[in-house]
Formats: C-alpha cells, sequence, structure tokens
C-alpha cells in the first residue's frame, strides 16, 4: 500500500516549481537541516558589491586597519538577521507573513510594499546592472563587440537565468547554493592571493582624518556595511521548510555565519585592493592585479555572485508581491518582479542615469529597514521565538493579527516614530538638521533601530498574542 504520509521532497523539489508561496507549510511538509542555510547566504555574500564596498570605505579617507574595523562591526548586523530567520520554523512562513503579528493584517500589506517589493526590485535592478557590466566586458573578451543589441541580449539571458532559479524557488535554491559557493570561493580565493601579494599593509591616508569627520567616516562606514544584512528582513523566507522542532540557536548561527564570513572576507579585500590601486573602477582595478588568464574567470564569478543573490532577491519580492494582497501565484508574481527590474536596468543603460538616482534613494533605505527589522527582532524576543503558522494565515477582521481597523498601532507607530527621527539624522543623500548640527556625522543607524524597538517593546509589552 502507498504511503499517506507527504514526500517533503515532492513539495520543495530542485527539479519542481516549487507549489508553496505564501501559505503555511504543513508539519509533514517540513524538512532539512539548518546547516543548509550557511551555503544560502554565503553564496549571495561571496559578490562583487562587498568588494565595492570594502574598496569605497578607503577612498572615504579611512586607514587600513579603521576600514577593517569598519567591516568587521557592520557585518555584526547578520546577527540579527539569524534571529530573524528563527521565525521561520516556529510559523512555518516566510517573514512576508510573519510581519502580520508586528503591524497587523493590513499594516502588513503597505509594509511589504514598501520595504519588501520596491526596495527589493530597485535592488535587483542595481544588482542586475552590476552584472550586465561584468558581463559586457566578457563578451568583448570574446572577441564580440558589446553593441546595444548584444548589451540587452546580455541583459535578458541574465535576468532568465536568475529568474528561473526564483520560479522553481526554495528547493532549487537550497541544492543549486552549495557547489556554487565552492565555486565562488575558489575564484575569489584567487583574487584573494593576488590582492595580498600586492596590497599595503601599513597604508594610512596621506591626511588622516581627525575629530568629526573621522566619526562621520566611521558611522558613514559601518552604515554602508550594514545596509547589505538590514535589507535582508526576509530571512525566515528560506528556513520556513525547516522542522518547527529544530534549533532556534542553530538556525540563528548559520544563518548569520553564513553572512558574515563572507561579507567580511570579501569586503576585507575591496579595502586591501584600494591600498594599491584606484578602486573608483574597481573592475579594471582590480583585474589590473590578477593574472591574465583569470580576468575572465573573474568576471564570470562577478556575473554568478550576483545571479546568486539576485534569485533571492526576486524569490523575496515574489513572496511579498503575494503578501500585498495580489492573488497570483508565487512562480508568475517572481516573473513579474523581474520584468519591472529588467525594464528599469535597460532604461538606465539606454536611456538615462535612471539607476544613479534609484541608489541615491535606497542610500536613505536604512532609515525604515533599520527600524522594521528592529521591530521584527524585538517582536520574536517578545513572543519567545513562538508564533502560530495557522493563526497568522487568518485575514479576517475576527483574526488575532487584525488589532485596530486592520493595523497595529504598536508596530506601524514605532516604525514611523523610528524612521522620522532617523530622517533627521541622515547624511546621505540630504543632510538632515541633526546631522547638520553634529558636523555631518550621520546617526541615523542608532537612532533608528534604538528608538523604534524601544517604544514597540513598551507599547507591545504585556499585549503579545502567542
Amino acid at each position: 500500500m502507498a504511503s499517506s504520509t507527504p514526500d517533503p521532497s515532492a513539495t520543495d523539489s530542485a527539479t519542481r516549481i516549487e507549489s508553496h508561496g505564501i501559505d503555511h507549510i504543513p508539519d509533514a511538509e517540513r524538512h532539512g537541516r539548518p546547516s543548509e542555510l550557511f551555503s544560502i547566504w554565503a553564496a549571495a555574500n561571496v559578490n562583487y558589491l562587498s568588494l565595492v564596498i570594502g574598496g569605497a570605505l578607503v577612498l572615504m579617507g579611512l586607514g587600513l586597519a579603521q576600514a577593517l574595523a569598519v567591516i568587521v562591526v557592520g557585518n555584526l548586523f547578520w546577527l540579527l538577521t539569524g534571529l530573524l530567520a528563527v521565525s521561520g520554523p516556529a510559523a512555518g512562513a516566510p517573514s512576508e507573513v510573519i510581519t502580520r503579528a508586528m503591524y497587523g493584517v493590513r499594516g502588513n500589506r503597505v509594509n511589504n510594499a514598501v520595504t519588501g517589493w520596491t526596495i527589493s526590485v530597485c535592488y535587483f535592478a542595481l544588482n542586475l546592472a552590476a552584472a550586465a557590466g561584468a558581463a559586457f566586458a566578457l563578451v568583448e573578451k570574446a572577441g564580440v563587440t558589446a553593441s546595444t543589441g548584444v548589451k540587452i541580449v546580455v541583459v535578458l539571458v541574465i535576468a532568465a537565468v536568475t529568474l528561473t532559479i526564483g520560479v522553481y524557488g526554495h528547493g532549487l535554491i537550497v541544492r543549486l547554493y552549495l557547489p556554487l559557493t565552492i565555486a565562488l570561493t575558489a575564484a575569489f580565493g584567487v583574487v584573494a592571493y593576488a590582492v595580498l601579494r600586492h596590497a599595503d599593509f601599513r597604508y594610512a591616508p596621506d591626511a588622516p582624518l581627525t575629530g568629526a569627520a573621522l566619526w562621520a567616516a566611521l558611522l558613514a562606514g559601518v552604515t554602508l556595511i550594514a545596509a547589505g544584512p538590514l535589507s535582508y528582513t526576509t530571512s525566515a523566507d528560506f528556513s520556513r521548510y525547516l522542522p518547527a522542532t529544530t534549533s532556534r540557536r542553530a538556525v540563528a548561527g548559520w544563518t548569520a555565519l553564513g553572512g558574515f564570513l563572507p561579507s567580511v572576507a570579501v569586503s576585507a579585500l575591496g579595502a586591501l585592493a584600494a591600498t594599491v590601486v584606484d578602486m573608483t573602477d574597481p573592475q579594471a582595478a582590480l583585474e589590473s592585479l590578477l593574472p591574465d588568464w583569470f580576468s575572465p574567470v573573474f568576471l564570470l564569478a562577478l556575473v554568478l555572485g550576483t545571479i546568486a543573490i539576485n534569485a533571492m532577491t526576486a524569490y523575496s519580492a515574489g513572496l511579498a508581491l503575494q503578501a500585498v494582497g495580489l492573488r497570483i501565484r508565487r512562480s508568475r508574481s517572481v516573473l513579474v518582479d523581474g520584468t519591472v527590474a529588467v525594464a528599469l536596468t535597460l532604461y538606465a543603460l539606454f536611456v538615462s542615469n535612471f539607476l544613479d538616482t534609484v541608489s541615491n534613494v535606497l542610500q536613505l533605505t536604512v532609515v525604515l529597514l533599520g527600524p522594521a527589522m528592529t521591530v521584527y527582532g524585538v517582536d520574536i524576543l517578545l513572543r519567545r521565538g513562538r508564533y502560530d503558522g495557522p493563526a497568522l494565515m487568518d485575514e479576517s477582521p475576527s483574526g488575532p493579527f487584525w488589532y485596530t481597523a486592520g493595523v497595529s498601532p504598536a508596530g506601524a507607530g514605532a516604525v514611523l516614530v523610528g524612521g522620522g527621527l532617523a530622517a533627521l539624522c541622515v547624511d546621505t543623500a540630504y543632510t538632515g538638521p541633526v546631522a547638520r548640527a553634529l558636523g555631518d556625522v550621520d546617526l541615523s543607524l542608532p537612532v533608528g533601530m534604538v528608538v523604534s524597538g524601544v517604544l514597540y517593546a513598551l507599547l507591545m509589552r504585556g499585549r503579545v498574542t502567542r
């Protein structure tokens, strides 16, 4: 007789399109080990962006030791990403649904529209443009002129590969990202060898920063690094298939470690490279340090690393689109995200510098993402990591997460107040009044996170529904 117990591999397979979206994952379909989370997050963070950010710290005027310290401190925010991942196995639901506990059913739709879908699509477009730049250089090395038509084809091919991974979903990501992590680590190992051979370990800027200027650079650097882990408010998306009894420490630890180690290592390489080459054009600067035979491999690694991070972004953006209230299958929602991102990328590459504008806007995302992630983390601590997955699926006014007219005053209020105060402290795309008064010292990250976290804890203490 055939067994009546569902086979988890049948619903979450690398060779089949994932059937689940934002719905609850039944216990019978849970599977996997928390150690799988390491390669998922590592593959997404052995990437070009970390090299660029590491080099940018030196360009900001920091010495090598200061830049390395900033890299370590900024990447400690991966601990918060790991904490958020704990809610996945507990609820058997993605972050986009779990946040109903913080904002209410209706409030969460707004949260997903802004901090979920919109920001994810913008990041997708920026990363796709970066991958396209490396791919154009790779095409030129192959002897093909990168004409406008060729560039369009290259962008579409990269997007197609990325979206295929996102459409197939969780099962393919788990299976694919371990070998991808190994391949990318090997490629960046060669880069590390070349950089370490030439790096100036005694580097110090000709005019070292002091006083307020130094503090402004240090805080700006930490914020720049921290923006990476803070952008992953969706870490439960990739842990929700694990059994509910999975160790919370293991889930948090493997997630945080998978993001922290490669981010620190690759960013440090960028900083070390900046001691001997001009990192204003990172791709060309790094190629000058590499052996000629390895240059095409390096460019291919840049493309693959960006595909890895964008596939995860597209996957979560697809879930966010469902959580906004759009009745569409997850596989199709991923394609919608990709179509919008590709359109933005092509417009930016061939019509205007639109992505420069988007990049400036994304510098401000820490104003919202910092408070949003803090509220999420505080909620997990208040509930001691306990979430009722089926109850989170209840969108009716009689449900436990309807709160007041579908909005939680505590969650919405904490994020709005924390974000509003953080906006006054910004010194990126614009200079807020607080930053101006402090000599351009940007305190938006600590102010937004501390205020929103404390306020949410005070408003929700004793009112948490388990």
